[in-house]
C-alpha cells in the first residue's frame, strides 16, 4: 500500500513525487512513456529552448558577428546536428529525473495508469501485461496535448504541431503558423532565424493576446525584423495537405476568403487537458466542458484522497505552476499549510528578445477600474543592452496610484525570463515601485532597466531617459 501514487511524470508529477518522498510518504510514479519528464522535458519546454538557443547562435553568426569584429565564411545550417544536440539535451535532462526518482526511493512504474476504484490503480504495460497497486492518495498530473481547430486534421507530416516542428529534418521554405501565442511565437522565431519564410494567422488582434498589450506590440516589432509576416483577425477555415505544399484558407477581417500556401503548416492554437485512459468514472470523477478536473483550494477533487495538478485543472498551463501545485499537494498530505499566490506565477515567452510578466496587465487594471500609474524604460537607453546589441524592448511597471504598491511588471528584452524573478520577489513582499527604485542595481546590467522603470513609475524619476 502506497501513501501516494502520482499519475504522470511531467514537472508537476515528478516534483510532487519528490516532495512527497522528502516528507516521508511512500510514493510511486506512473508514466505511460518510456522516458520521464512529460511534455515539458521531452517535446516542450526543454527541447524548444535548445532549438531557440541554436537558432539564435546561427542568426547572430549570420547578422551580428561582423559588427562585433568576427568574420566567418561558408556559414550554413546543419539542421540534423541541431536536432541531435536538442535530443542530447533532452536525454540528459530526462536521465536526471530518473536519478532523482532513485535518490528519493520513489517507485518508477511504466504503463498507462487508470482507476479501478479510488484506491486502486491499474497499470497497463506494453505487451498486454497489467499490474494493480493500492494507494491511500492519488495525484493526477497527466498534463495536456496540442489542440486543433474544427475541420483541421493534423497529419504530422505537412500539417504539424510543435512536437513535429522540433523534429523537422529540413528548414521549411514557407512555414505557416496558425496562432501567434507563446508556442507559435517561439517556433516561428526558430525557423525564421534559420531562413524560413514565416507567416502567422491569428484569430485575435495581436500577438500573445493573453499578455499585456504593450508586450504583443513590441514582440511583433522585433519579429518583423526577422521578416515574419502577420495576419491578425483571421479565422482559419481549412488546411489541406497537397503533397509538397499545404494550402490554408481563412476569412480576413472583412469576411473575405483568402488563401496561403506553404510547405508546412503548424497548428499552435493552445493545448487541452489530457485525461484519456484514466477511467475517471471508476473513481467517481468527471471533467468539465473544457476537459478539466474540478478541484478545491487544496487541489483535492470531489473525491476525497484524489488530487489533480497542472494542465488538467484550472489556470495557466505552465510547468512551474504545476511544480508549485505538486509541492502544495505533497505538503498538504503531510499536514502542512502551504499556499500559492496564482497572481504571482510568472509567464515567459522565450523568443529573443524574451517576454516575461507577472501580476496584473494594464488591460486588467483598466477593466477593474483600479487607479494605477505606469513607468517604462526602453532597453535602447541601457548601456549594457547597447554593448550586447540587444536594444529591442522595454520594461513596464504598473503600481497603485495611491500606495505605490507594484501591481504588475511586464518586460520584453534580453534575459527577461531571468529578470522577472526580481519582480516576483518584490511583489511577494508587496514592495512599492519606490522600494525597487531605491535598491542598488549593479552597473552595467540589464536589471538596471527594472530600477529605471520603477523610478519612472515613482513621480517620473527615471535617471537615464
Amino acid at each position: 500500500m502506497y501513501d501516494v501514487v502520482v499519475i504522470g511524470s511531467g514537472p508537476g508529477g515528478y516534483v510532487a513525487a519528490i516532495r512527497c518522498a522528502q516528507l516521508g510518504l511512500k510514493t510511486a510514479i506512473i508514466e505511460k512513456y518510456a522516458t520521464l519528464g512529460g511534455t515539458c522535458l521531452n517535446v516542450g519546454c526543454i527541447p524548444s529552448k535548445a532549438m531557440l538557443d541554436s537558432s539564435e547562435h546561427y542568426y547572430n553568426a549570420a547578422h551580428t558577428f561582423e559588427t562585433h569584429g568576427i568574420e566567418l565564411k561558408d556559414l550554413k545550417v546543419n539542421l540534423p546536428q541541431m536536432i541531435q544536440r536538442k535530443r542530447e539535451v533532452v536525454d540528459q535532462t530526462t536521465g536526471g529525473i530518473v536519478f532523482l526518482m532513485k535518490k528519493n526511493k520513489i517507485d518508477e512504474l511504466h504503463g498507462v495508469g487508470s482507476f479501478v476504484d479510488k484506491n486502486t490503480i491499474k497499470i497497463a504495460k506494453e505487451g498486454g501485461e497489467t499490474q494493480e497497486i493500492k494507494t491511500k492518495n492519488v495525484i493526477i498530473a497527466t498534463g495536456s496535448k496540442p489542440s486543433s481547430l474544427p475541420g483541421v486534421t493534423i497529419d504530422k507530416k505537412r500539417i504539424i504541431t510543435s512536437t513535429e516542428a522540433l523534429e523537422l529534418q529540413e528548414v521549411p521554405k514557407h512555414l505557416i503558423i496558425i496562432g501567434a501565442g507563446v508556442i507559435g511565437a517561439e517556433m516561428g522565431s526558430v525557423y525564421a532565424r534559420l531562413g524560413a519564410k514565416v507567416t502567422f494567422l491569428e484569430y485575435f488582434g495581436s500577438m500573445i493576446p493573453t499578455m499585456d498589450g504593450t508586450m504583443g506590440k513590441e514582440l511583433q516589432k522585433a519579429l518583423k525584423k526577422l521578416g515574419i509576416e502577420f495576419n491578425f483577425n483571421h479565422k482559419v477555415t481549412s488546411v489541406e495537405n497537397q503533397g509538397d505544399t499545404v494550402v490554408v484558407k481563412a476569412d480576413n477581417p472583412k469576411g473575405e476568403s483568402v488563401t496561403f500556401e506553404g510547405d508546412y503548416c503548424m497548428v499552435a492554437v493552445g493545448r487541452r487537458p489530457y485525461t484519456e485512459g484514466l477511467n475517471l468514472e471508476a473513481a467517481g470523477l468527471k471533467t468539465d466542458e473544457r476537459g478539466r478536473i474540478a478541484v478545491n483550494d487544496h487541489l483535492e477533487t470531489e473525491v476525497s484522497g484524489i488530487y489533480a495538478i497542472g494542465d488538467v485543472i484550472r489556470g495557466a498551463m505552465l510547468a512551474h505552476k504545476a511544480e508549485e501545485e505538486g509541492v502544495l499537494v505533497a505538503e498538504t498530505l503531510a499536514g502542512q499549510k502551504p499556499h500559492i499566490n496564482y497572481l504571482l506565477i510568472p509567464n515567459v515567452v522565450y523568443t529573443w528578445p524574451e517576454v516575461a510578466a507577472v501580476g496584473h496587465t494594464e488591460e486588467e487594471l483598466k477593466k477593474a477600474g483600479r487607479a494605477y500609474k505606469t513607468g517604462a524604460f526602453p532597453f535602447k537607453a541601457s548601456g549594457r543592452a547597447r554593448a550586447s546589441m540587444d536594444t529591442d524592448g522595454l520594461i513596464k511597471v504598473l503600481a497603485d496610484k495611491e500606495t505605490d504598491e507594484i501591481l504588475g511588471v511586464h518586460m520584453i528584452g534580453p534575459r527577461a525570463a531571468d529578470m522577472i524573478a526580481e519582480a516576483v520577489v518584490a511583489m511577494e513582499f508587496r514592495a512599492s515601485a519606490e522600494d525597487i527604485g531605491r535598491m542598488s542595481h549593479a552597473h552595467p546590467t540589464f536589471t538596471e532597466a527594472f530600477k529605471e522603470a520603477a523610478l519612472a513609475a515613482t513621480d517620473n524619476r527615471a535617471l537615464h531617459v
